[in-house]
């Protein structure tokens, strides 16, 4: 192989019109997006280029994202991650991973960039909805049941983000300064579990840094942790532009070329960008000799073996018209209702029965079906609120939207509402100064400059543009018209100034509210500098947010004063790059639900997001439900279980706290020195980890341990009796903690071990047994090596990690 070809088969890109010329030496995979039609045709046309048209006619590996779900139209959209973890429920998980598996082969995908089994160790991290939750054991047991299905089907899983990539304050991709201990012992048991139990064929690497090394070009983390104490065997693929990390973010390289060969040298395989232009990036280190032949050669070999052990060399096509858009709904709605948590109920209002006289249903959430990041648009989507009407009848159903998140919907302006598009003008310094050194025109303003600047005639992080033009809206009324940025930025419309985000740059989209008529022509203006690293600019547009909160909150109590019972549906801002700093909901959510309990209507509320919020008006509602983000029949799930159709078993996979100053706040921690009280706070959370309610209630006897006292070696089982003695058939999950009363190092006040779902109906009792094989009471010595100590630990049987209904002790010996 030339050293060309050797590089484009550790090079992985999305698709771009520039293909398939610009892969004349190969590639290592593409990301084709769209119908599964379009994505079948594309993707044959691509391999038939590879196979007929290159040299060596090695076939490329399609790959897409699959974290709960296809995230391409026409694929079923299930609960997010977070919410699989809420189920507590291996089984469904499985039964999610094989389904979307079917999926991905039908339309010719060969590696998901999935699961998330990073641990949730502070919720202000906008990213927890894509986890498993804070708990490594958990989360393991959750990553084999989505990767073997997997990889048994042929799709190759990329468990990620190798490893840790959330930092002090819960800030994405923050660098982590930390022990070795803490790693082995939080952080890497899921990318084992996945590995060793799961069979997981690649790895991604994270963003961050690792004591002080970019993750993705780290020896230590890939070399000596991941190849070598976890006997990773397969292919090491970055997150999508984390190898020019190291240049840009991280300054550990000067430039491109370096950054890339310190990746190869470190133990990656795959450089992941966000186009194919990116390859002149990295390609110079592989010709120059600046990486090792030896290095080199080890990635192509993975890669190579990967695609030879997927058949692709036999059989590279997808068979067109074979695969329509199918849909596995009947799973979809089974985990979005095993997945709801009922957090809090006072017994009376909950659940509320068809018979219910009427409903107020508030809040823009319950009207529309929030599915969560890294998924595509799903079909079919059920709200609250149409299955609420469905079932009660429009009659019975008030719905106001009240004041909602306080974040208008933003999407980018298309080019269809430009007038022959927009010209460009780019200047060499950040305040517009001087003529420009480039012009152009351009289609339309959504740009991400990551790992370069926009013209090579500007430095990296130091430039200024102007965009003008005419924009034509297409509908009339008021609207939000805003600029998406991370620098400053000036817009103005008929050269009138509506945002100005110039010297304090808005972390969110900066919006104001405009009236406009269709077709009518607006001067356009949008001016934006960089100053620093990577530049993005977007030039947005949505529906107007409420003229009042205010007036939209007295609508609302107008509904509620009218109603039997009122269900607030209220929602999360986070996501990718939204970490909060604030766990209130957001907008004016909070002073919403305070109102509608002023009224004297019973009020429950629901909330709809992938983590946790504070809650300052518990006491004054009649119940919470978490239905987190929860697919595309999520509305379904959410009215059974409102109507009790369907009993709630959902769990939390998190800790909620009570305030953020708290925080970070997780059950897994050793303890403390003194106490754990605040001046002003207690330290116990809002809600614990393992924590939720059902329409049942269920006693639990009879704990039996066999053997009491076993050998280092021997596995332990141990069985109960759970009786429901509630009406309704229900489950309960059986949480079986461990605590080492003695230890040489110390060790966390709990550890969950086992656990398991118990169904049974109404005046039904079973025998449960939970079994713990001799790994679950090993520890790390001093020198880091897995040990069992000799000694007693109790064992604590109950329904959360502070709900324990039994106890008992093991002596090993």
């Amino acid at each position: 192989m030339t050293p060309e070809e050797k590089f484009w088969q550790l090079f992985a890109i999305p698709d771009d019109s520039a293909m398939p010329r610009a892969l004349a030496h190969g590639v290592y995979g593409v990301q084709v997006r769209g119908h599964a039609p379009q994505v079948m045709a594309r993707t044959n046309a691509l391999q038939h280029y590879l196979v007929d048209s290159t040299r060596l006619g090695i076939p490329m590996i399609p790959f897409e994202e699959g974290l709960h779900g296809v995230a391409q139209p026409g694929a079923t959209v299930f609960p997010q991650a977070i919410a699989m973890a809420a189920t507590w429920d291996t089984t469904l998980v499985r039964q999610v991973a094989l389904a979307t598996a079917r999926e991905a082969r039908r339309r010719g995908i060969r590696q998901v960039l999935s699961p998330v089994i990073n641990i949730a160790t502070d919720v202000r991290w906008g990213r927890v909805e894509e986890t498993y939750g804070e708990d490594p054991f958990l989360t393991s047991r959750m990553a084999v049941a989505f990767v073997r299905p997997f990889e048994d089907s042929g799709v190759v899983t990329t468990p990620k983000h190798f490893v840790a990539n959330v930092g002090d304050g819960g800030r994405d991709s923050y660098p982590i300064e930390t022990s070795e201990r803490w790693l082995t012992e939080l952080h890497f048991p899921p990318f084992a579990a996945a590995i060793g139990e799961g069979g997981a064929r690649s790895v991604m690497s994270a963003y961050n840094s690792v004591q002080g090394a970019p993750a993705s070009a780290s020896t230590w983390l890939l070399n000596d942790k991941l190849r070598g104490d976890l006997g990773f065997r397969g292919v090491v693929i970055s997150d999508a532009g984390a190898v020019g990390g190291a240049n840009v973010l991280h300054m550990t390289a000067a430039d491109y070329p370096t950054s890339g060969a310190r990746s190869i040298e470190g133990g990656a395989d795959v450089i992941f960008q966000s186009s194919v232009s990116h390859a002149a990036l990295f390609l110079p280190a592989f010709l120059d000799g600046r990486i090792r032949a030896g290095a080199i050669d080890s990635a192509v070999a993975r890669v190579l073996r990967l695609k030879f052990a997927l058949g692709l060399f036999d059989q590279p096509y997808v068979t067109e018209g074979a695969a329509t858009d199918t849909t596995d709904r009947i799973l979809a709605l089974d985990v979005a209702r095993a997945a709801i948590v009922l957090l809090a109920t006072d017994g009376r209002v909950l659940p509320l029965g068809a018979a219910v006289r009427r409903v107020a249903l508030i809040g823009p959430d319950a009207d529309s079906a929030r599915l969560g990041g890294y998924s595509g648009p799903g079909q079919q989507v059920v709200s609250i609120r149409s299955a609420l009407e469905r079932r009660l009848g429009t009659a019975r159903v008030a719905w106001a939207p009240g004041p909602g998140r306080g974040v208008p919907t933003m999407q980018t302006v298309p080019p269809t509402a430009f007038r022959g598009g927009l010209e460009a003008a780019f200047h060499d310094n950040i305040s517009l100064a001087d003529p420009p050194v480039r012009t152009r025109n351009d289609r339309g303003i959504d740009f991400t400059w990551t790992l370069g600047s926009p013209d090579s005639t500007l430095a990296f992080g130091w430039y200024s543009v102007r965009w003008s033009g005419i924009l034509e809206p297409p509908t009339s009324g008021e609207i939000a018209l805003g600029v998406d940025s991370d620098d400053g930025a000036r817009l103005y419309l008929d050269d009138r100034l509506i945002v100005d985000t110039w010297r304090r740059p808005s972390h969110a989209p900066s919006s104001a509210t405009v009236r406009v008529e269709k077709g009518r022509a607006y001067r356009i203006r949008l001016e934006y500098h960089q100053n620093v690293g990577p530049g993005h600019v977007r030039l947005v547009w949505g529906s107007a947010p409420p003229s009042s909160p205010a007036l939209a909150i007295d609508r609302a109590v107008t509904a509620a004063r009218g109603a039997s019972v009122a269900v607030v549906v209220a929602g999360i801002e986070e996501g990718e790059f939204r970490d909060r700093a604030s766990l209130a909901l957001p907008g004016a959510q909070d002073a919403l639900i305070r109102a509608v309990a002023a009224t004297g209507t019973p009020v429950v509320v629901v909330i709809v997001g992938g983590s946790a919020v504070t809650m300052p008006w518990l006491d004054r509602v009649a119940a919470v439900l978490h239905a987190w983000y929860p697919g595309e029949l999520g509305g379904e799930a959410v009215t059974d279980v409102l109507l009790g159709a369907h009993n709630p078993s959902g769990r939390l996979p998190i800790t909620f706290p009570r305030a953020e100053g708290q925080l970070p706040l997780t059950y897994f921690h050793r303890p403390t020195g003194r106490g754990d009280a605040y001046l002003d706070l207690t330290g116990r959370p809002l809600f614990p980890f393992g924590h939720g309610l059902s329409y049942s209630t269920f006693t639990w006897r009879d704990l039996a341990i066999e053997p009491e006292d076993p050998g280092a070696g021997d596995t332990v089982r141990v069985s109960l009796t759970v009786r429901n003695e509630g009406p309704l058939r229900g489950t309960e999950v059986v949480q079986l903690y461990l605590r080492d009363e003695v230890a040489s190092i110390a060790r966390p006040v709990q550890m969950l071990a086992a656990f398991g779902r118990v169904v049974l109906d109404a005046g039904a009792e079973r025998r449960v047994q939970l079994v713990l094989p001799p790994s679950r009471f090993a520890m790390l010595d001093a020198s880091l090596r897995p040990v069992v100590e000799p000694g007693r630990f109790v064992v604590m049987v109950g329904a959360s990690s502070v709900d324990i209904r039994l106890r008992g002790v093991v002596e090993v010996r």
